[in-house]
């Protein structure tokens, strides 16, 4: 009987550790590396690490559910086949992905919003407040992020849709 509740245990850890490891720990670091790698950015970078972490493109507990800056992530990346970050092909496909996503409007319907890159250079989270990715989304949230993720990224100067590397 002890045997069967040590198994049994160890199952549990292990089915609740698994939601948590769809969020890829490396693209965390390469983010890191791309926008908080010098002494300047130490106080984004101690966000990134100790307090946003996965909320740098999730939103609530579940990893699924990824916020705005996420889904254009997830749009141009695949995690199955981005997921060898330590590739140096891979990592050059990850970093592009961060330029492409960074100079699109953080907030799509208003022209005069930031772009996800000006917000990182202010030492701020792509999505806004962390406070804000840690909030569980609502159901319309959740269906209109998975519908945004579905669609194609268009190539703006020639309207066709961008296709990944």
């Amino acid at each position: 009987m002890p045997r069967f509740v040590g198994f049994a245990l160890a199952t549990l850890v292990l089915f609740a550790t698994l939601e948590s490891a769809q969020a890829l720990p490396g693209f965390q670091k390469l983010y890191i590396k791309k926008y908080a790698s010098d002494e300047k950015q130490a106080e984004y970078k101690e966000l990134l690490e100790k307090k946003a972490k996965c909320f740098t493109c999730h939103q609530g507990k579940k990893k699924k559910n990824r916020n705005d800056y996420g889904v254009q992530l997830a749009r141009i990346l695949d995690k199955k086949e981005h997921k060898k970050y330590k590739d140096e092909k891979v990592a050059k496909q990850i970093m592009q992905a961060f330029d492409v996503v960074g100079k699109m409007k953080s907030n799509p319907k208003d022209e005069k919003s930031p772009t996800y890159a000006e917000l990182i250079a202010k030492g701020k989270l792509p999505n806004g407040k962390l406070e804000d990715s840690q909030k569980e989304p609502t159901e319309e949230e959740i269906k209109a992020r998975e519908a945004e993720e579905k669609k194609p990224i268009k190539d703006d100067k020639k309207g066709s849709d961008k296709k990944e590397e």
